[in-house]
């Protein structure tokens, strides 16, 4: 005998399918289609200002990629990196791998403002970061791809840790490769977000000792083609007090998402010591950075997964912490 169900019944029901798959969950407790019913046009929002900002400066992208990157390193995808000194914790905008080199903020808060208008204390910065992440990405001739979003904001930041667990362009592959594995992330995914250099830039201070006085000697690192080498130096001086030059990453298509960064490292002309030793060593690196260099294909389908992976790396979820009205500041 069949049961019987009133119309209401009925439309919980549907209701709460139509929930779990518009909600697929994963594992960190993010979700697709997060802001569907809240915030319907919130991804939309954000990419319109991001599209807006890198059409005025191309190096945006990069810089809006770098924040997501810093922020999920440090006590995981929370909105940390972008809070300003107050009286209950010290910004990490004032670490060591961060000051005078972290940009973007003002684009974060345009998104928030534009947001906030729409529909107010709903987006989290958190996840504004992630968008704009991947936008930067498209924006610039790379993969687009889903983000999975849930993420809310945490009150405080992290100084310390700013300082101790972000990679630096110094680091042997051992070290690098450590760091990634202390937030959960392969050797694979180390090789793979290193990509994003491929539209980077870097200051001098982070290649002069490479230039200058390698290991500790006064000679530049033998490793760099003499061409390369003229031409960095004639960018870079010998300044280590030199906190405003810049120079491309990529000089063969620096604004274009692509896989030119890693024919670079096959030909010795990775510019920072920390992506030219992913070739330099015998193994895997080494086939996945030559993988990626003949195949562009396989390094955007790796980067979306790495991307997505490392935007799982603790976040917020649920009731914890707030959605922040101002990224800069808490509630």
């Amino acid at each position: 005998m069949g049961h019987r169900y009133s119309a209401k019944a009925v439309l919980l029901v549907l209701s709460c399918m139509l929930l779990q798959v518009v909600h697929s969950t994963t594992d960190a407790g993010l979700v697709k289609a997060y802001y569907a019913s809240s915030c319907p046009n919130a991804e939309k929002i954000v990419r319109k200002v991001v599209t807006k900002a890198v059409k005025e400066d191309p190096r945006a992208a990069a810089s809006l990629v770098r924040l997501f990157f810093h922020d999920c390193f440090v006590t995981g995808c929370d909105g940390s990196v972008l809070l300003d000194n107050s009286t209950t914790s010290v910004s990490e905008k004032g670490a060591r791998p961060n000051v005078n080199t972290l940009r973007g903020f003002g684009i974060i808060e345009d998104i928030k403002e534009a947001l906030e208008k729409e529909c107010s204390n709903t987006v989290s910065c958190a996840d504004i970061l992630a968008l704009a992440a991947r936008d930067s990405v498209v924006e610039t001739g790379g993969p687009d791809y889903e983000v999975l979003l849930g993420r809310r904001d945490s009150i405080i930041a992290n100084y310390s840790g700013a300082n101790a667990v972000l990679p630096s362009p110094k680091f042997n592959v051992s070290t690098l490769t450590q760091k990634f594995l202390d937030v959960g992330l392969s050797k694979e995914d180390m090789v793979t977000l290193s990509g994003a250099h491929t539209i980077g830039k870097s200051h001098c201070t982070s290649v002069t000792t490479r230039l200058y006085n390698q290991s500790g000697t006064v000679k530049p690192d033998p490793a760099i083609p003499t061409d390369l080498l003229t031409k960095l130096q004639r960018k870079c001086r010998n300044d280590p007090s030199d906190l405003t030059t810049t120079l491309v990453l990529d000089d063969v298509t620096p604004y274009i998402f692509d896989n030119q960064y890693y024919k670079n490292l096959l030909d010795k002309r990775g510019v920072l010591y920390s992506d030219q030793v992913l070739a330099d060593t015998e193994g895997s690196n080494l086939e996945q950075v030559t993988l990626f260099a003949t195949n562009q294909s396989a390094f955007f389908q790796a980067f979306v997964k790495s991307m997505t992976k490392m935007g799982n790396i603790g976040p917020l979820t649920g009731n914890n912490s707030e959605i922040r009205k101002k990224c800069h500041r808490v509630n």
